[in-house]
């Protein structure tokens, strides 16, 4: 007799759906891929574009302007939704995919070819900007795509896991960024770091771009999609329909990504510059810290994802960020002291809240939204979001910074962030799988 908690083969065998491994993998190498691209940038707005792209003003001064040069790829954002969102409930998932990716893969070796101000002057800056805004267009579009490539593949019971895919992405990312980062900031000096070593970086996304590529035209269209195109039920005007039909799951939708966003901001953008402004670190340390604090993500937001299966996903997410606020004045509290160790220790610590959070936050938004608004309903969510909050974060917290010259406020800023979330949490509903399990039963039928 198999035990309760065995499976038999055959039940095995339906554990995994058809194709569902490759898609996870395709999901999760290519938003790695794109958030490179992303993380570098934000990374060398913290440390090297002030110098090189905005000089001649006073540190903090530049520093700002560096700041609104990142927060424009958030705010271009929404239009790369509503773009790709649109065309992904459409045509499809896999071609809006391709495109996206091409799109920051572009953008970004161009960056890394970009001539600095003391070349071209005021032109620097400006061509500075419209690349991130490409950047930023692509990254709108992209993620709601790659979230449903892996959900949709995946058991729809399962989505917490599932869609942990694309969630991977950025700390992924932002270890391959911040790896490459530190190894050139260790080997070059000063100056050769902020002559060309930086753009090492940005030129190397060109092969991981190709990469990337070849996984995704090898892909298929995912059941679901199939499942809709076969009832003839793709909508004429996606966008209109999520506004009209579904307000309270774009708002609960992208309220939820609030703090997030912010919190990932302070530990990956702005603790570059706290802890090697306000407490004397070098970049080096910063730069390590955030890469093994990026590697712990690596396995807690699958396994965040996989929580919010079993239990929940609401309450889980919501004790994330209920406890993000209690934890960041800890963290300041624990780096005080100028050690390495407690930096590392606290960074890590920090990104794990993240995780918790962003594991299962994938989920939580597709599973707002009915199969043929997905696409584009998660998509808006997801870059209108990230508008009140990644965009404008570091900026915020810099300003914060400059005018008491204490973290407090800042502390504040992520408590109130962390309050925006949970009301977004309490908005949202629990998941719902009978509309696309209806949707494959009558494909297959």
């Amino acid at each position: 007799m198999t035990a309760p908690h065995q499976a038999t083969p055959a039940a095995s065998k339906r554990k995994l759906p058809p194709g569902a491994l490759k898609a996870y993998v395709a999901s999760l190498t290519g938003t790695s891929l794109e958030y490179y691209d992303f993380a570098i940038y934000s990374v060398a707005s913290a440390l090297v574009f002030p110098k090189i792209f905005f000089p001649g003003n006073d540190e903090f001064v530049g520093l700002l302007l560096s700041f609104s040069a990142f927060a424009v790829g958030y705010l271009a954002r929404p239009i790369g939704g509503v773009i790709f969102g649109r065309l992904g409930d459409k045509i499809g998932r896999k071609h809006v995919l391709v495109v996206t990716l091409m799109l920051i893969g572009i953008a970004t070796v161009l960056i890394g070819a970009l001539p600095d101000y003391s070349v071209i002057g005021i032109a620097a800056p400006i061509l500075l900007v419209l690349l991130r805004l490409a950047q930023g267009i692509g990254v709108g579009g992209e993620w709601g795509g790659a979230v449903l490539l892996s959900s949709e593949f995946g058991d729809a019971n399962k989505r917490g896991f599932w869609s942990s895919a694309a969630q991977i992405g950025p700390p992924a990312g932002n270890l391959m960024a911040n790896g490459v980062l530190a190894v050139l900031a260790a080997t070059l000096s000063s100056e050769a770091f902020l002559g060309w070593g930086w753009r090492v970086a940005f030129l190397a996304s060109a092969l991981l771009v190709v990469f990337g590529l070849l996984i995704r035209l090898k892909l298929e269209e995912t059941p679901v999609f199939k499942a809709i195109q076969a009832h003839g039920e793709q909508p004429k005007a996606p966008i209109k329909e999520v506004f009209t039909r579904e307000p309270r799951a774009l708002v609960a939708a992208a309220l939820s990504r609030v703090c997030p966003d912010v919190l990932y901001a302070l530990f990956t953008v702005f603790v570059a510059v706290y802890a090697t402004k306000a407490l004397g670190m070098t970049t080096g340390n910063v730069l390590a810290a955030i890469l093994i604090g990026s590697a712990f993500q690596l396995f807690l937001i699958p396994a965040a994802g996989a929580l919010t299966d079993r239990f929940n996903r609401r309450l889980v997410y919501g004790i994330a960020a209920a406890g993000t606020a209690l934890y960041i004045p800890v963290f300041f509290w624990m780096i005080q002291g100028k050690s390495v160790a407690m930096l590392t220790l606290g960074v890590v610590i920090g990104l794990a809240f993240h995780a918790f959070m962003y594991g299962p936050q994938a989920a939580y938004i597709t599973e707002q939204f009915p199969a043929r608004l997905r696409y584009a309903g998660s998509s808006l969510a997801y870059t209108l979001a990230g508008v009140i909050g990644g965009a404008v974060a570091p900026l915020i917290f810099t300003a914060l910074y400059a005018a008491t010259g204490n973290w407090y406020l800042i502390a504040g800023y992520l408590a109130l962030a962390s309050i925006v979330t949970v009301v977004g949490l309490a908005l949202g509903r629990n998941p719902q799988t009978h509309e696309e399990e209806r949707l494959l039963q009558e494909a297959h039928a």
